[in-house]
């Protein structure tokens, strides 16, 4: 997970997960739960400190975990059925404001930068994204 506010990365997470998963979807929507709790306290550190959050985005680049986390169980397909309850805190967080869910191609996600080993112009663009244009 990637936290930006708009420019650079204010806070970075990356960590293996303790859980086996049965799908992409399903490790997608336990990462996301992992990173959830940094975003809303954030917000509300943010929001406290006299500096309101328009726009509190959470980029995905898997469609069936954003259904998923947009609309929970109603989503839930064969393979899905048995993700824990636990894992839908999200979509009560959607469904409250606090945060926004949108599709961003896998090219252009960010937080591979801090999963993936990146080579060439990838690797320069993500650099630059995160710290700020190299001279």
């Amino acid at each position: 997970g990637t936290l930006s506010f708009g420019g650079g990365a204010a806070q970075v997470m990356s960590k293996k997960q303790k859980l086996n998963s049965r799908s992409s979807t399903e490790a997608e929507l336990i990462a996301v739960d992992d990173v959830v709790t940094m975003i809303l306290w954030t917000k509300l550190f943010m929001e406290w400190q006299g500096y309101p959050i328009e726009k509190n985005i959470l980029y995905q680049d898997n469609k069936s975990a954003i259904l998923l986390e947009e609309n929970g169980r109603k989503s839930a397909g064969k393979r899905s059925r048995a993700i824990n309850i636990c894992y839908f805190f999200i979509t009560d967080q959607v469904e409250k404001g606090n945060v926004k869910i949108k599709y961003c191609p896998t090219d252009n996600l960010i937080a591979d930068f801090m999963t993936k080993p990146l080579q060439g112009e990838k690797f320069r663009k993500f650099r630059d994204l995160i710290l700020g244009p190299q001279e």
